[in-house]
């Protein structure tokens, strides 16, 4: 019997964790070809909300946007590369050429090992595979920390204009090795996250991030509502549609994606 062999489905990973996987790579390559977000989900395939979410979460993570919305031509506008965005996966594809010719050699040295062997080595990848389903996962460096005896408040800084706080235990902080400097994950469900459209309004939360209306997607109860943020990241928050109805909230109208430092879970890649 021939030997198993191992397919080279890259992931790439930082500090923080996974960052790109062939499926993303392959929706970011259709994006590039068709200039259509909704053509390039198809292609992929996936549904349109799940290759959105899916941008959202590498303009979010990257240092940079990976894909921007574009204006004007035949078709009124669309969606398409960055440079940055075209170099990042030009990278990826030629990493892996070269990572599944390592795992062809691997393969032919663990031929002797038995074919059990190999296989319950793909099994326990399998299993420590993990995904989160946090809708907002923010990347971004410590810069404060402070001691509260039980809990520790987290400083993150995300770019020049935003920052996120995060409260956690002492004993968390100290599991995660965190440190000024260190490179993490934030991740906020969509569930805690509250909207407002009113700049006089004081809140207690100590997140509080404004941006644009940029995606919104109805519900019989619920509405999903992605704000844009200037520094080209996103944040989404499920409300009511009472509530939408109420604040006006709609494309383009500016609104304050906020959050309670409790809300926020860090993660970090050891």
């Amino acid at each position: 019997m021939n030997n198993p062999r191992f397919h080279a489905r890259m992931s790439l990973e930082t500090e923080v964790g996974a960052a790109l996987s062939d499926t993303r790579i392959r929706l970011l390559e259709e994006i590039q070809r068709k200039g259509s977000i909704n053509q390039a989900a198809k292609a992929v395939p996936l549904s349109y909300k799940a290759a959105w979410d899916a941008v959202d979460t590498m303009n979010n993570l990257a240092p940079e946007p990976l894909v921007v919305r574009v204006t004007g031509g035949r078709q009124g506008g669309g969606t398409q590369l960055t440079e940055y965005g075209q170099r990042i996966v030009a990278m990826y594809r030629a990493l892996q050429i070269e990572y599944q010719a390592a795992l062809d050699r691997l393969s032919e040295r663990l031929g002797d090992a038995g074919d059990f062997d190999i296989r319950a080595f793909q099994r326990l990848l399998h299993r420590m595979s993990m995904k989160t389903s946090a809708r907002n996962q923010f990347c971004g460096a410590v810069t404060g920390l402070r001691d509260g005896g039980v809990d520790y408040e987290v400083r993150l800084r995300l770019d020049d204009q935003a920052e996120i706080v995060a409260v956690i235990t002492k004993a968390s902080a100290e599991n995660l090795g965190l440190e000024i400097g260190r490179e993490v994950v934030a991740l906020v469900k969509s569930s805690s996250v509250m909207l407002s459209t009113d700049r006089s309004m004081k809140l207690s939360a100590r997140n509080q991030l404004w941006g644009e209306v940029s995606a919104m997607h109805e519900g019989p109860v619920n509405n999903e509502v992605t704000l844009a943020l200037a520094c080209g990241r996103t944040v989404t928050a499920v409300v009511t549609r009472d509530s939408c109805k109420a604040l006006g909230i709609a494309l383009g109208v500016a609104a304050c994606a906020f959050f309670k430092s409790s809300s926020v879970i860090l993660a970090c890649h050891d």
